[in-house]
């Protein structure tokens, strides 16, 4: 396959970008090569900068739920984009949009834009902090919330693809109010939130984890927290910024039967556009300024463009809930043929699956955990990867990454990765 163009790119972006990305896991360090540069993308395709073609399972991590350049989504971006792309004003967007997600997910009594899932799961710690009048956060090893200090403690995705533990720049005052424990370990909640009695003001997590790989809350795990929480006025903040609006039309809350105190979510809302919010309980919400006291601002926040994008995408989901159900069941379908062919192999794998996330594990144990995931065959994933790249199938580019379907993908995509995964598995054992 040639990729000379990408190879140019890329020296020619190491002159003038750190790394050459703007985005550490792009670099394919944890995979090696090079990084493939995109033009373009249609549907569930990619094209790279030398014209090859792949079948894209990252959907732009997450929002592409129906496939990119999806046509009434560009449509309502042109139309809107005539009347300028940003006042610093109120727009009644703004209002549409909150009224659409409040009419789809429990527990949004309130919630306010902001400009990345950054943004939003650090604000949603703020008001934590300025609601209960306590500091410290519970987070999970390998769970993801963004690159705000706190959230940069053990965390997943990038930072685990690079194998950075200590990351300069984050204070010790920060990593003290930022308490860590396994992902799927209540026990150690229990733990924390008893030796920190009285001091912690929240606990965020992914309910369905997508920065480690996909990993599944075991039985019981999110139940257990929920109930923490209400003992020890602690907020429970879902992070849905990965699996909001895929999982189910009211996210993971809906999905799992789990109600959260705060909702964060990112560029799902805005159809792929840089975009993100907070929202949940009035109660809590009610702290924010102008309201209360907690303060979070920002100019671009419920940008014109990204809110019509967003509005547009959810509220065809909303009248076409069958889209979702086609959407898992192709994943599902996916999930049965790779099966089917590491089965064959001989290699020890897990396959952790969720509605349309997904994720391959060379793995002779469980991976419930950012430890278990870390202990795989990941050197193997690297060899992987590049065989499935090679035959046209763009996964992502990390073993710490989970896969992310989209509804543009056909039976001849899926059958098409399907084989791919058997030649490619033959190829590198």
């Amino acid at each position: 396959m040639n990729i000379s163009n990408s190879k140019q790119l890329f020296e020619r972006a190491q002159h003038s970008i750190p790394g050459g990305v703007n985005s550490p896991v792009r670099a394919f360090k944890s995979v090696g090569g090079t990084p493939l540069f995109i033009k373009h993308a249609k549907a569930a395709y990619l094209y790279d900068a030398d014209d090859n073609k792949y079948i894209d399972y990252i959907a732009s991590w997450g929002p592409m739920i129906l496939g990119h350049a999806y046509e009434p989504v560009v449509k309502a971006i042109q139309e809107q984009a005539v009347y300028s792309t940003s006042y610093g004003a109120p727009t009644e967007l703004e209002i549409k949009m909150a009224e659409l997600i409040k009419s789809m997910v429990p527990n949004v009594d309130l919630i306010r834009m902001v400009s990345s899932g950054t943004e939003a799961c650090m604000s949603a710690i703020r008001v934590a902090r300025g609601y209960t009048g306590k500091n410290k956060i519970i987070k999970f090893e390998g769970c993801y919330h963004g690159h705000a200090d706190s959230f940069l403690v053990k965390a997943g995705s990038g930072v685990a693809t690079f194998n950075i533990q200590t990351v300069p720049g984050v204070t010790a005052g920060v990593s003290a109010d930022t308490l860590t424990c396994a992902y799927n370990d209540l026990a150690a909640v229990e733990r924390l939130v008893e030796e920190n009695k009285g001091e912690v003001a929240a606990i965020i997590v992914e309910p369905v984890a997508g920065n480690m790989g996909c990993i599944i809350p075991q039985p019981g795990f999110l139940e257990g927290i929920r109930k923490i929480c209400d003992a020890e006025n602690i907020v429970f903040i879902f992070d849905e910024v990965m699996n909001g609006f895929r999982l189910a039309l009211g996210g993971a809350q809906e999905k799992l039967g789990i109600d959260a105190d705060l909702i964060t979510y990112g560029k799902v809302i805005g159809a792929g556009m840089p975009v993100g919010a907070f929202g949940g309980k009035k109660h809590i919400m009610e702290v924010v300024s102008p309201l209360g006291s907690v303060y979070q601002a920002g100019t671009l926040s419920g940008n014109p463009i990204a809110m019509i994008a967003g509005y547009t995408l959810l509220s065809i989901l909303k009248e076409q809930p069958q889209l979702l159900k086609e959407l898992d069941d192709k994943t599902a379908y996916l999930k049965e043929g790779l099966d089917k062919v590491l089965k064959a192999s001989g290699t020890p794998y897990v396959i952790n699956h969720l509605g349309s996330m997904l994720s391959i594990h060379f793995s002779d144990h469980p991976v419930t955990d950012f430890a278990s995931a870390a202990s795989a065959n990941n050197e193997l994933f690297k060899k992987y990867f590049h065989a499935m790249l090679d035959r046209g199938v763009y996964l992502p580019p990390s073993a710490f990454e989970s896969w992310f379907l989209n509804n543009a993908l056909t039976k001849k995509d899926l059958d098409h990765t399907i084989k791919a995964a058997e030649e490619s598995l033959k190829e590198i054992l």
